[in-house]
């Protein structure tokens, strides 16, 4: 089921875990949320409302959660950021579905843009 992406939304997180299946066995049952994999490291869950992911990336939860955002252009989001304060802590990179960068607020929180686009 496809839904309407709003430029600046809060669009997607992930949940970092230290053992895929386990969170997926955990999230399944006790909320219902479906899964598509993408590899050993990585899986899409959705709750019925909005889409997300399980990722081993960094391996500790006490990365916390990955809160990203949509953005139809990157470049402008970018500039955006960087303009309010933001600094860039990995730049674009593509993955299954588009392109996306990680960044920093003000206060050290990581955050990520991602959108259809691949990167340049």
């Amino acid at each position: 089921m496809a839904h309407e992406r709003i430029d600046y939304s809060i669009d997607y997180l992930e949940i970092p875990v230290t053992d895929l299946e386990a969170a997926k066995k955990f999230y399944g049952e006790a909320f219902g949320w479906t899964f598509k994999d993408y590899g050993p490291d990585y899986a899409t869950f959705y709750d019925g409302r909005k889409y997300g992911g399980l990722t081993m990336d960094g391996g500790a939860p006490s990365k916390g959660l990955l809160l990203v955002l949509y953005a139809k252009d990157l470049d402008t989001a970018r500039t955006r950021i960087e303009a309010a304060g933001g600094k860039v802590v990995r730049g674009a990179f593509d993955f299954p579905g588009g392109s996306r960068f990680h960044f920093t607020d003000p206060s050290g929180n990581e955050l990520a843009v991602w959108s259809e686009q691949t990167a340049a």
